[in-house]
Formats: C-alpha cells, sequence, structure tokens
C-alpha cells in the first residue's frame, strides 16, 4: 500500500495518532487495513508509526536506542503538542550518559501548567509538569526535548548529588552547555524542588573530567574531605613531561588514576604504564591508582590510600630538605 496517502507528521518515524489519522479521513477499519498491510505500525494504543520510517530509524540506530526513541516518540504524541522529551530520556536524546540508567518500563515527558491536555498519567509514562520556557527546549531527531542545560539541572534536581555530577560534567565536557547558560536555567526556577542540590551540583561540575568514572571519582574526594585536585594536567621532572594524569595534587606531590576495566588489557600498555609510573616516582611523585570496582566497593579505601600517599610524599619531602640543609 503507498504510504504516500498517509498524513504527514514531523515526529521521529512519522508518528501519528489514531485522532490524527481519523482527522484526515481514515476510518478504522482503514487503519487497521493499514496495519495489517504494514504500511502502518502499531507503537501501543492509538498510536502508530510509519512502518518504512520505522525501518529508517532501526538502520541508523542500535536496536535498543531505536525502540526507546520510537517508544518516546510515541509517548509524546500521546501526552500531547506541547509535551517534550525530559529528564533521563532527555539525557538519552541528547546521548548524555546517565549513572542510574533509565527504567526500560517507562519514559520521562514534561509538559508545561495550564496545558489543555489531561494531565492523568498514562502506563509507561512519567509525566512531569513544569514551565517550559521556549529557551529550555529543543528539537533533535524528530524529538522535542529540553535543552541539555535544562536536562542537567532537571537531574541535578531530582537526582542524587553524584549522578548530576556524571550528568553536568558530561554536558560541559562535550559543549552541549556552559556555566552560564546552566546558571541561567537555575536562575528560572530558583523556587523549584531540589534547586539547593543542583547549584551545588552546577558549582561542582567539570568539564575536564574525561568520564562518568572521573566525575564520581571527584565526588568521592570531596565526600573523604581530600582538598581539590587538578585536573587532566602533565606532570614532568627535570627533562620534561612524564605523563598526563587524571587528578593531581600538587602540594602534596601526590597523583591518582582511574583505572578502567580494559585499560591494561594489552601486556605492552601495562608496561607502558609501568615505567610511566616509575617515571613519577623517579620525579617524586607518589602514584595512586584504583579502579572502578574499588571506587564503588570502597570509597573510603580510596581516600585513605591518597591520603597516605600524601604522609609519604611529605616525608621525603622533609628528608630532602634535611639532607640539602
Amino acid at each position: 500500500m503507498d504510504t504516500a496517502e498517509l498524513p504527514g507528521s514531523p515526529r521521529l518515524a512519522g508518528i501519528v495518532t489514531r485522532a490524527e489519522l481519523q482527522a484526515a479521513g481514515f476510518s478504522d477499519g482503514r487503519i487497521r487495513t493499514l496495519v495489517s498491510h504494514g504500511a502502518l505500525t502499531r507503537l501501543s494504543s492509538g498510536v502508530y508509526a510509519r512502518s518504512d520510517r520505522c525501518a529508517l530509524v532501526a538502520g541508523r540506530l542500535p536496536s535498543a536506542r531505536g525502540d526507546r526513541l520510537l517508544r518516546l516518540a510515541a509517548a509524546l504524541a500521546v501526552v500531547g503538542s506541547d509535551a517534550v522529551a525530559s529528564h533521563q530520556d532527555a539525557a538519552f536524546v541528547h546521548g548524555l550518559p546517565l549513572l542510574d540508567q533509565p527504567s526500560p518500563d517507562f519514559v520521562s515527558v514534561s509538559r508545561p501548567h495550564g496545558s489543555a491536555a489531561s494531565n492523568t498519567a498514562r502506563p509507561g509514562i512519567n509525566l512531569h509538569i513544569a514551565a517550559l520556557p521556549s529557551g529550555q527546549v529543543a528539537m533533535l531527531n524528530g524529538i522535542p526535548v529540553t535543552t541539555a542545560a535544562r536536562t542537567v539541572v532537571d537531574l541535578a534536581r531530582t537526582t542524587s548529588f553524584r549522578s548530576g555530577v556524571v550528568v553536568a560534567d558530561a554536558a560541559l565536557r562535550g559543549g552541549l552547555t556552559s556555566k552560564p547558560e546552566l546558571a541561567a536555567v537555575l536562575a528560572s526556577c530558583d523556587r523549584w524542588p531540589g534547586v539547593q542540590r543542583a547549584r551545588s551540583v552546577v558549582s561542582f561540575a567539570d568539564g575536564r573530567s574525561e568520564s562518568p568514572f572521573e566525575s564520581i571519582s571527584r565526588v568521592a574526594f570531596r565526600d573523604g574531605g581530600l582538598p581539590p585536585p587538578e585536573l587532566q594536567v602533565w606532570v614532568g621532572g627535570e627533562h620534561g613531561p612524564i605523563a598526563r594524569v587524571d587528578f593531581l595534587w600538587r602540594t602534596h606531590r601526590t597523583v591518582a588514576e582511574a583505572d578502567g576495566a580494559l585499560k591494561y588489557s594489552d601486556p605492552e600498555q601495562a608496561r607502558r604504564q609501568l615505567r610511566r609510573d616509575a617515571a613519577l616516582r623517579g620525579a617524586g611523585f607518589e602514584v595512586v591508582h584504583f579502579s572502578w570496582g574499588d571506587l564503588v566497593a570502597s570509597p573510603e579505601q580510596v581516600v585513605a590510600a591518597i591520603r597516605t600517599a600524601f604522609r609519604r610524599a611529605d616525608l621525603l619531602r622533609r628528608a630532602e630538605v634535611g639532607r640539602s640543609a
């Protein structure tokens, strides 16, 4: 059946509702025929997508991502024309990492106060009612979505400090937002629940953190009472730079490295790391390595190891001063 007869839709995969199809002159029987002939794909009760466009979405994206985008677009069609993807699903659309993955059973959308549509909860949809200024809404791949700055603030308000920092760091690192843009969004929701935590997240966020692992490491350092480290800096000796390190406490001449699970799967890479550490120690630096498992299971032990390195470095420095006196 020719899909050209279907009503046009700006939504992802040409998603349309039964009401839109009926308004275009399609009876329920005709809709059932379009589905049975493969021209339309039923996504949920009363929501359909053009099958050819569904196939394009599936071909461009990994299946799980494509499926979620289709479910999200279907939810937005059901909720109303003024609804947008928000919170975890806005992060998903923007490609921002989440420390806690969204539920596979629900998608999150927001709609402004005073909408003509019903505020009744619908199966599979987390519906948020909140102001949506035009400057805080964007369109990405056919999905209306809160901007990256608004998404960061919404998640910082409604999730843990650590989860908020992961998203904020990533958005800054990717150039999707900036500290001034985040400050502007914070000013617009000055009295909203969780805004104090969101301010703390934005103040703490740093785009130099290169991964969620490094972001949660910084939170663990803060919670453990360590001074803030310098991030992603070159450390050198008498003959020039030795290495670019994840974290540096210059005063304590201590380096910490967040080791990913695959970092040393290559034996030659592991040998290079050993040579690098030896060079750093030869230049007078203490070096502490820790893994994701270490940080999640015992963040206090990671902090204690760094404090021990501080003490060793301080003792060595005093000994050197004594020898030179």
